[in-house]
């Protein structure tokens, strides 16, 4: 990743607190608006795993914007993980994971369409931010279930402990 861009996702970032509410919550909301991190966030994200996925799996809803950058500097093809409930179920045969707790610690289920992951598949997880690794781990589980290879899971900003290895960042919480 260019120090540029590392720059560049530092200065967009902020933290913010909603009305009425005494807890902070974070704002990437400048990541987005930015074309000039928009368009180093894809070769950065694909870049911490250089070994060629030939799928880009990345969970809902920032995962959705992300994912498809990372796929399109990777030359991948990208996956939509959803979210179990958040929509009228989807009319195709789904496979899925459950997430014990997630960052909120609220269990959720995660779910692929079934024929778009294949056993030659090498697949790269994607998303903006974690803090746990549980959605990473959760996905890792449904891709080896399907049949396929995960080379990792890379994100914008990995909050992590040491000992989850295989979740790489653009930053790391100290960073925001």
């Amino acid at each position: 990743m260019s120090a540029d861009l590392r720059a560049l996702l530092i200065a967009a970032f902020r933290w913010t607190s909603p009305p009425g509410g005494d807890v902070m919550v974070s704002d990437r909301s400048g990541w987005w608006r930015d074309p000039r991190i928009l368009d180093g966030l894809g070769p950065g994200l694909a870049g911490l795993f250089p070994d060629s996925p030939t799928v880009v799996v990345s969970p809902e809803v920032t995962g959705f914007l992300v994912g498809p950058l990372v796929a399109r500097a990777a030359g991948a093809g990208f996956v939509e993980a959803y979210r179990q409930g958040a929509r009228r179920p989807i009319a195709e045969p789904m496979t899925w994971v459950e997430i014990p707790a997630d960052h909120r610690g609220e269990p959720q289920h995660l779910g692929v369409r079934t024929h778009l992951i294949g056993t030659h598949d090498r697949v790269l997880i994607v998303d903006d931010w974690a803090s746990t690794g549980a959605q990473s781990r959760a996905l890792s589980t449904l891709v080896g279930n399907l049949g396929a290879t995960v080379i990792g899971t890379a994100v914008i900003v990995n909050e992590c402990p040491p000992s989850v290895d295989d979740i790489r960042g653009l930053l790391d919480g100290a960073d925001l």
